[in-house]
């Protein structure tokens, strides 16, 4: 039996690959509550029937799901399963949400980055014993920026989502000339500032950069925010954020468009 857990806000996308499960393997095989819950059925009891008999649980992370308590209830419910030798835990990756750190330990399909037909095929191949799919990146990030558009400038918050980060040095890459732009720090009053040209990264790609740093950490609640403000007739063409994890140390963080939404 295949499981799939998510909230409704996410139905019309996940229904998509229940309908291509159920082409697959059969209605009866496929655990999908718009059709294993008839009216009339307690849900409880059918949901927890489902969950005894489930050998794949498929969980669509999503923001959504997320802050569903429901939801949570039956992913961590089957998650112990699964430490049991009991059931497969998939999970799903339906957008640019923060994935669980306790589900980081496993490869998670990434419909997200990746489409939907790819993951349909994955998890077929999953279901079937033809365990051989590739999975979204795993490493954890504990900082997320955020970039936005303000009057004409694009404003990059660096979230630490979970902890404090000691070291706030930043670099923000864009394809913009010096004189294109003007980079300034927004949270802090004393603030380290330059341009560098040329940045070179592990993958060849070079980019400009703007190095703005505070002595201060960056805490959850206090994010570090810069401001990107582009010269008469130019715009901002912002391509990543590196952070200073160690003396000469740099790593990309996530870069998501738009606003951190409120918890």
């Amino acid at each position: 039996m295949l499981f799939l857990s998510y909230t409704h806000a996410d139905k019309p996308l996940v229904e998509q690959v229940a309908l291509r499960l159920r082409d697959t393997f059969g209605q009866n095989k496929v655990f999908f509550d718009a059709w294993a819950i008839q009216p009339g059925d307690g849900i409880v009891d059918k949901m927890n029937e489902g969950l005894a008999e489930c050998r794949l649980f498929l969980f669509f992370v999503s923001r959504n799901s997320l802050q569903s308590k429901m939801v949570a209830l039956e992913w961590q419910n089957a998650l112990l399963k699964a430490t049991k030798g009991h059931a497969k835990f998939v999970p799903i990756k339906m957008d640019d949400c923060l994935m669980p750190p306790v589900l980081l330990q496993s490869l998670y399909i990434d419909l997200f980055g990746q489409g939907l037909e790819v993951a349909v095929r994955q998890i077929v191949d999953i279901a079937s014993g033809r365990n051989t799919y590739q999975g979204g990146p795993q490493q954890f990030s504990n900082l997320r920026a955020y970039a936005s558009q303000e009057n004409g400038a694009t404003i990059v918050e660096v979230h630490a989502e979970h902890f404090m980060e000691p070291v706030s040095h930043f670099l923000f890459l864009f394809t913009n000339n010096e004189n294109e732009i003007a980079v300034s720090c927004k949270s802090a009053g004393m603030c380290m500032s330059g341009f560098n040209r040329d940045v070179r990264l592990n993958n060849g790609r070079v980019f400009n950069g703007h190095l703005l740093s505070v002595e201060s950490a960056t805490v959850p609640g206090f994010p570090f925010v810069a401001e990107l403000r582009p010269n008469q007739g130019f715009a901002v063409n912002l391509q990543g954020v590196l952070h200073e994890k160690r003396r000469g140390e740099w790593a990309a963080i996530p870069l998501v468009s738009g606003k951190r939404a409120s918890n």
